[in-house]
């Protein structure tokens, strides 16, 4: 479950190995596994990637990076109120993740994630490129 993330528009995405939002079959049905839908956009500044991860709170949510892998861990918890007998239900209700090949392009120091109203915003930025410079040239 990775897709390959290059903040340049001409190799964007470069590999997708999980495009749709699927629970996995081995699971048992109390407890699914699914992947939650994922929207990428480019900015002049990097990649915004937009996670739809309804019930989810920053409390319940682990975002980690790690030799080019940004992973999304959680868990969506039952909402229904007391007494409630669920009768239709259209998001999972469990543990998701969801992970992502990073080019070298990121910058994975300046990586910041925030959530609001179980939509997560994850800024990507670009490594700055380095401007040239004049070397000094000494005579002997």
């Amino acid at each position: 479950m990775s897709t390959e993330l290059n903040p340049r528009s001409a190799d964007l995405p470069a590999r997708t190995q999980d495009a749709a939002p699927a629970a996995t079959t081995a699971a048992p049905p109390q407890h699914w596994v699914c992947t939650p839908p994922i929207d990428i956009f480019e900015t002049p500044e990097g990649l915004v990637l937009r996670a739809d991860l309804p019930g989810v709170t920053a409390e319940t949510l682990d975002v980690q990076v790690q030799d080019n892998k940004l992973t999304l861990l959680g868990r969506v918890a039952e909402q229904a109120p007391v007494g409630a007998n669920l009768i239709h239900q259209e998001y999972h209700v469990g543990d998701f993740v969801r992970s992502f090949i990073l080019s070298d392009d990121v910058d994975h120091d300046r990586i910041t994630a925030k959530i609001s109203n179980g939509v997560l915003d994850l800024l990507l930025p670009r490594i700055p490129k380095a401007e040239p410079r004049k070397i000094q040239v000494r005579a002997d």
